[in-house]
């Protein structure tokens, strides 16, 4: 849809999205989609990172960088439908088989260590690759040094299931076999990009999750200066529920659940709009979701944004669709 400058409901939005993995990749893709029909004319993505396994925590243990996958991915995310950015993206995302040392790195990965070390500056290296590739959009990391993800966990104590552990690391957080209480971030307040936070204060919308909730969502409220930027911003934050619980994460958490623990790691948060799917969402957990959803002055768009194989991840094209409503304002 072509909007004609006005009145910010009728003008292109500028946008930012929060999160990381497969969930942010889900969320790109769409706001990508909006990007080519004029709905969306700034794009951002700020992106977790924290991981500490794979390819990344390798280089990041050899090189002293934040582990670059979550970023590769948001990069090729915003890769153009084109036969240059269909290509590149899956250049980027190739994995090095063989039995060597070069197995499992991703070549992604070392493009972008190796600009970071070629230019020194995090946020124009991956201006370069984003360039290279010819995304439609800003990938920019959630802070600029190196950090790890500490969680409270219950249950790991034989004999006592309210004792409480502190667990470290993502890979760690992510497969813990407990119940994850808290989490916070080590060291407890990373330096931030001031593009990041200008992006946010400039916004029109704000977009977090879906994803691993507590190794790629709240990790992003647990950064002071990102959690301030979000409090203060006028833009609307529209957060993204999950499609069901994640083994290691969130096992046993209805939608709801996930919208508390959220506030419960950033009271101040304002929320404008929580979006669900609607075949993932029974009329028990419905009526609990709407309850949370209209004690914080949200308002809840239950939609169809599935993905239609039965996998639990949402389908780009039906979240590019649904996000257009949101922001044309005609949800429901």
């Amino acid at each position: 849809m072509n909007r004609p400058v006005g009145h910010p409901e009728e003008r292109a939005q500028a946008v930012v999205a929060f999160g990381g993995g497969h969930g942010l990749h889900a969320t790109l893709s769409a706001l990508r989609m909006l990007v080519d029909d004029l709905t969306v004319d700034d794009l951002t993505a700020i992106v977790t990172v924290a991981d500490n396994g794979g390819s990344s925590g390798r280089l990041r243990g050899e090189f002293n960088v934040v582990p670059p996958g979550d970023l590769r991915m948001a990069l090729a995310a915003l890769c153009g439908s084109d036969t240059w950015g269909d290509t590149w993206a899956r250049v980027l995302q190739h994995r090095f088989q063989g039995e060597g040392e070069m197995r499992g790195h991703v070549v992604g990965n070392l493009l972008i260590v190796g600009l970071w070390e070629l230019l020194g500056d995090p946020v124009d290296a991956l201006d370069w690759v984003g360039r290279l590739l010819g995304a439609k959009g800003r990938v920019l990391p959630m802070a600029l040094a190196p950090m790890d993800i500490r969680a409270e966990v219950r249950g790991l104590v034989a004999g006592d299931p309210d004792a409480l552990t502190t667990v470290r690391g993502q890979v760690e957080v992510a497969t813990t076999e407990g119940v994850i209480t808290s989490v916070d971030l080590e060291p407890p307040d990373p330096p931030v990009s001031p593009v990041a936070l200008s992006k946010v204060a400039e916004a029109d919308w704000c977009f977090l999750g879906p994803g691993s909730w507590f190794s790629s969502v709240i990790p992003h409220v647990r950064v002071a200066a990102l959690r301030e930027a979000l409090v203060a911003t006028t833009a609307r934050l529209v957060v993204v529920l999950n499609l069901e619980e994640q083994q290691g994460e969130t096992g046993g958490f209805g939608p709801a659940d996930h919208l508390a623990v959220l506030f419960e790691h950033a009271p101040a948060l304002r929320v404008h709009t929580v979006l669900a799917d609607a075949a993932n969402l029974p009329a028990d957990q419905l009526a609990e979701l709407r309850q949370v959803v209209d004690d914080a002055g949200a308002r809840l768009v239950v939609d169809d944004v599935a993905a239609d194989d039965g996998s639990p991840r949402h389908d780009p094209a039906k979240l590019a669709a649904a996000f257009a409503r949101i922001i044309d304002g005609d949800a429901s």
